[in-house]
């Protein structure tokens, strides 16, 4: 996506003018225009050329975001630097207003004097001016139109709008303020002309004509309202601006040998730089030497320090609290993990939510619609027998009593709220839809291993037998297992490590059998590892202890087995445990109303065990990379899913879902397959994730409500529908305060979204709704068979394709490996069927769960 900065904005017409011009260049394939960051994103292969190019065709100006001329930017990609960034989200707005108001001030005040001061509550003026009328409205002719000189923008923007046909919140500012100039200045003109003929009566009549005050009064109060709105919609960027400088400004490297502190923007990939504790980390790294605790919560919203060693990785803009640090430059630049959350951040809030649409709809046709019931409103009170003053008043008080910023606004400012406390949490949404439908997931289905579990194996019992200690257990483990490459021997080590063993001899005849275990010499004496069939050749197994492997396998635990000079020595349990957080996670999900399923290539037994521990509804094991997507689409029919994943294995599946959700520690595959990121890599992020679109969601209705309300409600009123009813009347002046309030409301109302508590899940509501019924109440159908025989993917292809030859069978996932094929029912079958079906190709079906 290429951004742009547009200039010349003032309201949501603006907004969706720019992007129907822009949206009908060729080679555009979409565009989203945001009035909140008066930025554009646009897809597409058109050149920024011809982009710029229609947004100057249709009234406003444009530039690439970072500037520099286009090809200047190519090689970048269209993407900024942190400064270049961090300087287009600085609020130059409010000082330019606050300037406008100040001096709109200075002339507006004595303007009310004599206008209202004296003509209303007869407060004293200077002798000369005594019974002077003409000389008091020359006055007000003066300071209403230095008012208007210094808020001539509304004037520039509003007027041009209308030579391009595309009236905005400006035009309706500029026509009401103008409309009460030129009549005022009519009725100056014909005082003058009464006063020459000597009828001060018609002096006096045309004296109470003078609408200047009210111009200048419109054009103060908007400026007013602008001002605040400015204020407000800066500080719904503050949780990015924060993440922006955070980042470091400098670097301290070593170059042939000696140590130099230069720009951050000079570091190189490969550069090896120095962290001393108190200092920012500049770039991302890998540890090259020394150890440190780094407190991460910059990035990942997480308190905690994390220790690093040699060999780990750290992240720009993360604090050294301790330790001293040599690290190797691995990403710079916009490449680093911060810029990429600052990249992702930015593009949420150049795209557009869906929900958004109906008022750029709205908005589209506001402007021109609000003038024709002006212009209609004039017309109806001078053909009811009212003065022309009267019916003008009437008029320009619908002119400036609407509000289509309000309108335009309702949406973009809770998206960047919604996404920036996102950020600020670790919880990254890469667009404003994706913000939106999170809320809207009914099935939640997650990966095990690295997301509901930690993806490390790591040692959960240690069974000696009787008469041997732990300690001498775990020695002979540690010295068999240390020189292997398998994932079960580093869990038996790194339990070693915790232990306190410092070492343990070398082991002579090392022999590793695949499949089976370990074998070697420790002074002289055989000792071997592995499982209970290659342990069984060479010792006794008694039958308590294969009764209670069988319950470690139960719990989703894989036993080692060890033993010396051929006895038994003991078993070490070893496990993929689940997160600390998973089991509350799910519950939190569940407590929402949303369908918890697990997806596994794990076996059945270990599927299950991990399965009851976390506490998820269902089940699905021995699905292999393919079959989880074929899984979700199957999922998606029962209403909206989102795929929690983290590894290669899961990218289709968690693009084939509604929302994909990557754990943040997991590939670079999975997370640019991924809707949203959670930088903690803690399950505990989906819930909060979900709970934070929710809240955005309701917010973005309530500005929506009001906007709407708002308008159906001040637009009757100004053009006076209740004045022969209850006599309600609105004063110009009144309808431009409502006008500007409406904006700042709005903004303001989004800005709540920052005490909001995504982690407290007490008040929590489950989705009410048809469809979520059903998922509660039905049972995703699936069975899963045993089969021997199958020997390659021929085989796999023949056992589907009988499966799903079945007229109640949706999908079938067989895998050779495993010995097994999980199939997706649409209704009820008998088991025989399933088994025939098999069978008839001329394998055998063990089991069938």
């Amino acid at each position: 996506m290429e951004q742009y900065n547009v200039t010349g904005m003032s309201c949501a017409a603006c907004s969706a003018r720019v992007e129907k011009a822009v949206s009908k260049v060729p080679g555009v394939s979409s565009c989203s225009v945001s009035l909140l960051t008066n930025s554009m994103g646009v897809e597409g292969e058109a050149s920024p050329e011809a982009i710029i190019a229609a947004v100057e065709e249709a009234g406003y100006g444009a530039s690439r975001k970072g500037g520099g001329r286009p090809g200047e930017q190519a090689a970048s990609g269209g993407k900024m630097s942190i400064s270049a960034a961090e300087d287009s989200l600085k609020d130059k707005e409010t000082p330019k207003m606050k300037k406008r108001l100040i001096a709109s001030l200075c002339f507006l005040i004595p303007l009310m004097y004599f206008s209202m001061g004296h003509m209303m509550w007869n407060w004293p003026l200077p002798a000369f001016l005594e019974n002077n009328h003409v000389a008091i409205g020359l006055i007000q002719l003066l300071l209403t139109s230095i008012v208007m000189v210094i808020n001539q923008k509304f004037f520039i923007s509003g007027f041009r709008g209308l030579i391009h046909r595309a009236p905005n919140m400006d035009t309706l500012v500029a026509l009401g303020a103008g409309a009460s100039y030129v009549y005022s200045v009519y009725a100056l003109f014909a005082m003058t002309d009464a006063q020459m003929y000597g009828d001060m009566a018609g002096v006096m009549a045309y004296m109470h004509e003078f609408y200047f005050e009210s111009a200048a009064m419109i054009l103060t109060l908007i400026t007013v309202g602008k001002m605040l709105e400015a204020r407000s919609k800066g500080r719904t960027t503050d949780a990015l601006k924060g993440l922006m400088k955070l980042a470091p400004k400098t670097a301290t490297v070593i170059r042939d040998g000696i140590e130099a502190t230069i720009s951050i923007d000079q570091v190189r990939k490969g550069d090896v730089f120095v962290v001393r504790p108190g200092e920012n980390i500049p770039v991302d790294g890998i540890v090259l030497e020394g150890s440190s605790a780094v407190n991460e919560s910059a990035l990942t919203g997480e308190s905690i320090p994390v220790d690093k060693k040699e060999g780990d990785m750290v992240s720009a803009a993360t604090l050294n609290q301790s330790g001293f640090l040599r690290c190797e430059a691995t990403r710079v630049g916009e490449d680093t993990t911060l810029s990429q959350i600052i990249q992702m951040v930015s593009d949420a809030a150049a795209t557009k939510a869906p929900i958004a649409k109906v008022a750029d709809r709205v908005s589209g046709v506001f402007v021109p619609v609000v003038i024709m019931i002006a212009v209609v409103t004039i017309a109806v009170w001078l053909l009811a027998g009212q003065t022309v003053g009267y019916a003008l008043a009437r008029g320009i008080s619908v002119l400036v009593i609407s509000c289509p910023c309000a309108l335009g606004l309702a949406t973009p400012v809770a998206i960047m709220v919604g996404n920036g406390m996102g950020a600020k949490n670790g919880i990254m949404f890469k667009t404003a839809v994706s913000l939106e439908e999170t809320g809207k997931t009914q099935i939640v289905a997650l990966d095990k291993t690295g997301t509901i579990t930690s993806g490390e194996p790591r040692v959960t019992d240690l069974i000696p037998s009787v008469g041997v200690a732990e300690e001498e257990l775990l020695e002979t483990a540690h010295a068999l297992e240390k020189k292997s490459e398998h994932p079960l021997s580093r869990a038996v080590l790194a339990k070693a490590e915790e232990s306190g063993l410092k070492g343990s001899p070398d082991v002579e005849d090392f022999q590793a059998v695949p499949g089976n275990g370990l074998s070697g010499r420790l002074d002289g004496v055989l000792i071997r590892g592995g499982n209970l069939k290659f342990i069984g050749e060479s010792a006794d197994v008694p039958g308590n202890v294969r009764r209670k492997a069988e319950e470690l396998a139960a719990e989703g635990k894989t036993p080692l087995f060890f033993s010396r000079d051929e006895k038994l020595i003991g078993i070490i349990a070893v496990a993929d445990v689940i997160k600390e957080d998973s089991p509350q996670a799910v519950k939190e999900l569940q407590n929402m109303g949303i369908r918890v399923v697990m997806l596994t290539g794990d076996n059945e037994r270990t599927a299950k065990a991990i399965g009851a521990q976390a506490g998820v509804d269902e089940v699905i094991a021995g699905v292999l990379p393919e079959g989880k997507e074929s899984v979700i689409r199957e999922l998606k029919k029962k209403g909206k899913v989102a795929m929690v994943g983290d590894g290669i294995n899961d990218a289709p599946a968690l693009t084939r879902a509604d929302m994909g959700i990557a754990i943040g520690a997991g590939t670079d595959i999975a997370i640019d397959a991924a809707d949203v990121v959670l930088m903690k890599s803690r399950l505990s992020d989906v819930p909060a994730a979900i709970r934070l679109s929710r809240a955005t969601l309701r917010n973005i209705h309530e500005n929506l409500f009001w906007a709407f309300i708002y308008n159906v409600i001040g637009i009757p009123l100004a053009a006076g529908v209740w004045i022969p009813i209850f006599g309600w009347q609105l004063n110009p002046m009144f309808g431009a305060a409502a006008m500007s309030l409406s904006s700042f409301c709005v903004v303001t109302n989004a800005l709540r979204l920052n005490w909001f508590k995504m982690y407290d899940g007490t008040k929590d509501k489950k989705i009410k709704n048809r469809k979520n019924k059903e998922i509660k109440e039905e049972k995703m159908m699936t069975k899963t068979m045993k089969i021997e025989g199958m020997m390659c993917g021929h085989c796999e292809a023949r056992v589907k394709k009988a499966l799903e030859a079945l007229a109640e069978v949706d999908a079938a996932e067989v895998s050779h490996e495993a010995g097994t094929a999980v199939v997706t029912l649409n209704r009820e079958i008998d088991n025989g069927a399933l088994k025939k079906a098999v069978e008839d190709q001329d394998y055998k079906v063990l089991d069938i769960q």
